[in-house]
């Protein structure tokens, strides 16, 4: 029986993906657990025009993460946090609440994945912080001050 995927079905198939698969497991695994559906025409035609929707929305998504990369280019971010004396954090930095910040202060959107931080900030001082996204670089300061 041929099948479409509606979800990843670990060593079986991914999603949007058509295959043959058994009549038995598709009737009685996935099937019912509405992991995959019958691949009518009607529903081939479906995927194929969903998948061209996907393209459309992966390069809108990719052109605004670009501008947003742009944006953040020469900007600082600051965050506050309590330390000691010797300017050690109590509680480390990591990539969410830069995101945070970046979402508060400069409405840009990163994700998490986009940012390379090779370990938690534990110190107060300036970092600089940079970024990937599909291949682009760039970079923006963090500035970690004391509460």
């Amino acid at each position: 029986m041929k099948v479409i995927f509606l979800k990843d079905v670990p060593r079986v198939g991914k999603k949007y993906d058509t295959k043959e698969i058994n009549d038995g497991y598709a009737m009685n695994f996935l099937l019912p657990r509405k992991l995959a559906e019958i691949a009518t025409p009607k529903a081939i035609a479906e995927l194929e025009k969903r998948k061209k929707e996907i393209v459309v929305e992966r390069e809108i998504q990719e052109e605004l993460l670009l501008k947003n990369l742009e944006e953040i280019k020469n900007k600082t971010i600051t965050i506050t946090g309590k330390a000691n004396e010797k300017g050690s954090l109590f509680s480390a930095i990591h990539k969410k609440e830069i995101i945070d910040e970046m979402k508060t202060k400069h409405n840009a959107e990163i994700n998490e994945e986009c940012i390379i931080l090779k370990k938690p900030i534990k110190e107060i001082g300036e970092f600089e912080i940079p970024i990937e996204i599909r291949g682009k670089k760039s970079s923006f300061k963090l500035k970690i001050e004391k509460i």
